[in-house]
């Protein structure tokens, strides 16, 4: 049976957690204020999609595709976005919350986080070269042989990142963040 091909549909106000999606390939499609909460996305292809105001939290990424993805507001608690299939992996975020995320291992390259909370995200062995964290909280997010060249971090806050185990040769950071390269250090900085 071939898995059906979804294009340039908008998606409002509808509860996936209930029905379910249709697996197939979504081309150019927008959600707005759906529900995926625990959804099986898995297999599923998004290309050239925007989530918007949608609820994702925990909802099975296994090999779904996520192909020049825009997500707007959403909540995204714990999901697993390792699982997902790296090819053409592409993601931006904004005002979205990312809290317990796993982006183990993924290559984001150039990736934009703009005003999201990422509090214990896993970041472990990502490349992040030139990805932009603009007003992000990073509060005990992993990071661990992590690549962050060419990475801005100037306006985040809340990060521990040990400049012994990742890769930080060009990355940005302001002078209240740089206490966040320092921390396993256990001293005290004060003004």
């Amino acid at each position: 049976m071939a898995e059906s091909v979804v294009e340039y549909q908008v998606f409002e106000r509808v509860d996936f957690s209930e029905s379910g999606l249709q697996k197939g390939e979504y081309d150019n499609c927008t959600f707005s204020s759906c529900a995926f909460s625990g959804v099986d996305l898995s297999g599923v292809a998004f290309v050239e999609c925007t989530f918007r105001d949608c609820n994702m939290s925990m909802a099975n990424m296994r090999s779904t595709a996520l192909k020049d993805v825009s997500f707007r507001n959403c909540k995204l608690l714990g999901l697993n976005f390792s699982e997902c299939n790296p090819f053409l992996l592409s993601l931006d975020f904004e005002d979205c919350t990312l809290n317990l995320a796993s982006f183990y291992r993924l290559k984001l390259k150039g990736t934009a986080f703009k005003n999201c909370s990422l509090q214990e995200a896993d970041f472990a062995e990502a490349d992040l070269t030139k990805a932009v964290f603009s007003n992000c909280d990073l509060g005990s997010a992993m990071f661990d042989g992590t690549v962050l060249e060419k990475a801005d971090l100037r306006t985040s806050v809340g990060y521990s990142i040990d400049p012994e185990a990742n890769r930080l040769k060009g990355a940005k950071f302001s002078v209240d963040g740089v206490t966040g390269l320092l921390d396993k250090y256990g001293i005290i900085i004060s003004r």
